[in-house]
């Protein structure tokens, strides 16, 4: 389980303090995956980077009875004078996952071939993505965080990448933060909005989409 209590988050701008979370509170459960949907620059990438503990929140507390990985797909961790293979190590080191196991797995997964021994830095936006990709489903967590705006590779290897998502499903659950209503159907089965820094959310997640929905459309009309 993961619970946000009373988490409240923002930025301080040029016109001022931004706030993009306002006293928000929410429980993940496992066995159930859960879509957050909003605008852009509603704060959904900050909220999942303070779901992973990636970000500290202003005020709140998250607590977390089961594991977390970090959002999967971004490659923001890793020792750019490191190879990729030395890069896995570290982080097995650190969650105490066995090396030679995630090692065969990322080799084959990524496809990244003689890359594996090349430095990290070296490494396309593309190939970092699928090292991270590769990386988090290796180690294996009870939630994963998927925020979409870290796109993973090339067409071929996202539908891959889709279908894996779908099978960790069996036995663990996402927080999947996405734009897309075909995507947020295909892996999630409950929902929550954030708009203004305030997060509904909504056991059937087709009620999240329809709030998600004319939120769109009024930002539409009030821009024509």
């Amino acid at each position: 389980m993961i619970e946000l209590i009373d988490i409240s988050h923002g930025y301080r701008t040029k016109d001022g303090f931004h706030t993009v979370l306002d006293h928000v509170n929410m429980r993940f459960e496992l066995g159930h995956s859960t879509a957050i949907l909003g605008l852009n620059g509603a704060g959904k990438s900050t909220l999942i980077r303070i779901i992973g503990g990636a970000e500290s929140p202003r005020s709140g507390q998250v607590i977390r009875s089961s594991s977390v990985s970090w959002p999967v797909g971004f490659g923001g961790c890793f020792n750019g004078s490191l190879t990729g293979r030395e890069n896995l190590r570290f982080v097995c080191r650190i969650y105490g996952a066995n090396i030679k196991r995630v090692n065969a797995y990322v080799e084959d997964f990524s496809e990244l071939g003689e890359y594996m021994d090349m430095p990290f830095k070296t490494y396309s936006a593309g190939m970092r993505s699928k090292l991270a990709f590769g990386l988090s489903l290796a180690i294996g967590f009870d939630f994963y965080l998927v925020d979409e705006a870290f796109s993973v590779g090339d067409v071929v290897f996202r539908q891959k990448a889709a279908l894996q998502l779908q099978k960790l499903k069996e036995q663990s659950s996402l927080i999947f933060v996405s734009h897309s209503i075909n995507s947020v159907k295909a892996h999630c089965d409950r929902g929550a909005v954030l708009n203004n820094g305030i997060l509904q959310s909504f056991d059937n997640l087709n009620e999240a989409i329809n709030l998600y929905t004319r939120i769109c459309n009024d930002r539409s009309r009030k821009a024509a």
